[in-house]
């Protein structure tokens, strides 16, 4: 007789579809009590899971944790742009690391690959070799980065990575903005 094969089932750290949904939308939903939550029940992912945690999942949490972290106005401007510099060099350093590895090519290479703004790449020289950026360029990057991984990584896990027509619009003029910015920004770097 024939054995009936099973599916493969893959071990994850979350109980199941609910609690993965609960916690996307806990961080991504701008109440810091809640993202206080999901945080929390990311970081008891993390305890489960080890080393196999998705890194757009570890990313987000960084993020969002530089975000909390923000708005609880226990952490003085310094400390801030320490906080999302980091997060943000992690960000870049894992996102790109997998593709580096095979070839050696430059971030701002993979970036464009990967459809991450090349700003960013550059914010994370700055914050990695240059002097510190003002804060608010900090937080615009945290912004931007988290938009990126919501639609790329989490909007996707969900199944639903669709927008709407005018999105892309709204991206282009974000995106002359922040090179304006950035402009201002390398200006009073130098």
């Amino acid at each position: 007789a024939r054995k009936r094969l099973n599916p493969l089932r893959t071990v994850v750290a979350w109980r199941g579809r609910a609690e993965w949904d609960q916690v996307m939308v806990g961080l991504y939903c701008g109440d810091s009590r809640l993202q206080q939550d999901a945080l929390d029940r990311v970081s008891a992912w993390k305890s489960r899971y080890g080393p196999k945690m998705p890194l757009a999942v570890d990313c987000t949490a960084e993020l969002i944790c530089c975000k909390v972290l923000d708005s609880s106005g226990r952490l003085k401007s310094h400390e801030l742009i320490l906080s999302y510099g980091l997060a943000l060099v992690r960000f870049v350093n894992l996102i790109t690391e997998r593709k580096q590895k095979m070839v050696s090519i430059s971030l701002r290479q993979l970036a464009r690959e990967v459809d991450i703004p090349v700003w960013i790449v550059d914010l994370r020289h700055e914050l990695t070799h240059g002097k510190l950026p003002r804060l608010a360029l900090c937080r615009k990057g945290c912004d931007v980065v988290l938009d990126w991984l919501r639609k790329m990584y989490w909007n996707r896990q969900l199944g639903n990575n669709l927008c709407e027509e005018n999105e892309y619009e709204d991206e282009e003029e974000e995106q002359e903005e922040v090179e304006a910015n950035e402009v201002l920004d390398n200006d009073a770097w130098e």
